[in-house]
């Protein structure tokens, strides 16, 4: 289906804005990026089949058992290095690509977004000596320089620029023209699934900028909504950005495991991508602290990508290569965990714990008209999705749980 392509990412007074030569380099990255997972990311399967997995039986004496042994297979055939290398390659030259924008208009971003977060009647916290996680400061994520909390001083909103622009980029336009779709997704999913559900405070953990957070205000107005994150140029950012866009949230510099919110502060906890970057030992921190955060009948949803055990190995073999080549460290071991168990040792009722898909709010849009409205998305929500070229399946998996009443 066609798709919105990088010149049609919304515009708002904190985005760094691409001059000619720069929109160049950014639509060759998306162009590569694409190249790469519709041009040689198919052709891995046949490779594996036809040639990795005959030389691996040859050799053991035993066809591949499981994503570790088709890795061993693939590794030594040239085709799959090729794939390795050029996907590699793409992911570093997409946030090259958004550097130049951002240092050639820092000092008037930086102007913007304080003025914006000034008008804002929403919170904003940040703090210079805040502890990040060693497990976020050790490694740029997704090969992201900087990654999210590389900080030179108290107005520093480098890195929520580069991941905004950057992610648009690295998605070829499936997250939507606002980065939004986890967000979006997520909010149909629950007034369609659960339309008595009407929370009136909202957290989203691990929000960076905030792009999952400001839907939950537009679909639910009367809500107090919080983005929190450990990275203060993300979260300075968020605020300024979801005031752009004309919302009123706030945004806090606060460790998703140890938020300092009080007891049972929200009816709604949700996450965008976090549990994936998140390291094994704070996973079941933050679901009790969802736990311990949420009101009596308070629902818990966290969407990512299926657990592994839901997966053929060779799906868990291309996925996991998030983990070796993009620098994705807990993106496998996330996968493996049982989440469900984990949500239950939390103190979540086993009886409301489970797996479900939210679809993808963008291919619901797009294949209805070209509108971008929630009656779009409405029309298709019984539709069956095949697998799209940025989330399996068409959706996003979530992990929810309710907190007995």
């Amino acid at each position: 289906m066609d798709m919105v392509n990088t010149f049609q990412q919304f515009e708002h007074a904190v985005l760094p804005r691409a001059n000619q030569d720069e929109r160049a380099r950014q639509e060759f990255t998306k162009s590569l990026k694409q190249f790469v997972q519709q041009g040689l990311l198919p052709g891995l399967a046949p490779v594996y089949q036809n040639r990795a997995a005959r030389a691996f039986e040859k050799q053991y004496g035993k066809p591949p058992a499981d994503r570790w042994d088709i890795r061993k297979s693939m590794i030594p055939d040239l085709y799959f290095q090729h794939y390795a290398s050029a996907n590699r390659i793409a992911q570093e030259l997409i946030w090259e690509s958004v550097i130049g924008s951002i240092e050639r208009q820092l000092p008037g971003l930086e102007a913007a977004a304080h003025d914006l977060s000034a008008k804002s009647a929403a919170a904003l916290e940040t703090d210079t000596e805040f502890p990040v996680p060693r497990y976020i400061s050790a490694i740029d994520i997704h090969c992201m320089p900087g990654g999210y909390a590389s900080e030179a001083d108290e107005r520093d909103i480098v890195q929520g620029a580069l991941y905004d622009r950057g992610v648009y980029l690295y998605a070829m336009g499936y997250m939507g023209p606002n980065n939004d779709d986890m967000g979006r997704s997520v909010c149909n999913y629950i007034k369609r699934r659960m339309p008595d559900f009407a929370p009136t405070a909202i957290l989203d953990m691990g929000c960076t900028v905030g792009h999952a957070t400001v839907p939950f205000k537009e679909i639910f107005p009367d809500a107090q909504v919080t983005g929190i994150d450990v990275g203060g140029p993300c979260v300075r950012y968020a605020h300024a950005r979801a005031k752009a866009l004309g919302h009123e949230v706030s945004f806090l510099q606060r460790n998703a495991a140890d938020t300092g919110f009080a007891d049972e502060s929200f009816d709604l906890i949700v996450s965008h991508i976090l549990l994936h970057e998140t390291s094994g030992q704070a996973m079941p921190r933050i679901f009790r602290e969802c736990h311990r955060l949420l009101k009596p009948g308070g629902v818990m949803i966290h969407a990512d990508l299926p657990p592994f055990d839901l997966m053929d190995p060779f799906t868990q073999f291309i996925l996991d290569n998030e983990t070796y080549y993009n620098n994705e460290p807990f993106w496998g071991a996330m996968r493996d965990k049982d989440q469900i168990a984990i949500a239950a040792d939390a103190g979540f009722a086993e009886a409301s714990i489970r797996f479900d898909t939210a679809p993808m709010a963008i291919m619901e849009f797009a294949a209805v008209d070209a509108s971008y409205t929630e009656d779009a998305a409405e029309a298709l929500a019984d539709r069956e999705f095949t697998a799209g070229e940025y989330a399996p399946g068409g959706g996003w998996e979530v992990l929810i749980a309710r907190k007995s009443a």
